[in-house]
């Protein structure tokens, strides 16, 4: 879809369908806060996740709870703040919030440029984790998406994968422990 100077390159969606102004504002009223809108309230996301039992991934990939966010984005932001994707949301701290916030934030941000991936800075990548990601096919740098039964770049533990909110989480057990 191209036209005005603005183009879109979108695959394997739920749905898809063209609004009207009055739709769209009716669609933002009950989608969560959108990492790539400079006016999100990334607060409004967290009162959703910071008293729940649900997985910290399956409160990330709802829709309602932050908008826009995909596997890819939500597995590898949750590896970097060491966070188990089978973790109760209610077990992420304000501080820790704020940094996977701003962490979705600028994935997201890089992934949304015409030449953008889903990589992480590679800057980023050495300084905190001491190594170089795998480079999956689409472009991006990745740690434990699609990485199942391979070592962590990390620390060399097998990454795991299981079912969570009907897709394939992947992380690491020993990097992402699970809290309680």
């Amino acid at each position: 879809m191209t036209g005005g100077g603005h183009w879109l390159d979108l695959r394997g969606p739920t749905a898809c369908e063209v609004f009207d102004e009055a739709q769209v504002a009716e669609l933002r009223g009950r989608i969560g806060a959108d990492p790539l809108r400079a006016d999100a309230d990334p607060d409004t996301a967290y009162a959703r996740i910071r008293n729940s039992p649900t997985p910290l991934a399956t409160l990330l990939l709802n829709q309602s709870v932050v908008a826009g966010t995909g596997l890819i984005f939500v597995t590898e932001a949750l590896f970097r703040a060491g966070l188990a994707p089978t973790a109760a949301g209610r077990v992420v701290t304000p501080g820790a919030w704020g940094d996977l916030w701003r962490d979705l934030c600028a994935l997201m941000g890089r992934a949304s440029r015409p030449d953008g991936s889903t990589r992480c800075a590679r800057s980023t990548c050495r300084r905190r984790w001491g190594g170089r990601p795998r480079v999956d096919r689409h472009g991006g740098e990745v740690y434990v998406y699609r990485r199942a039964g391979q070592p962590c770049l990390v620390c060399g533990t097998p990454i795991a994968t299981g079912a969570l909110a009907g897709r394939n989480a992947y992380w690491c057990p020993t990097c992402q422990p699970t809290q309680t």
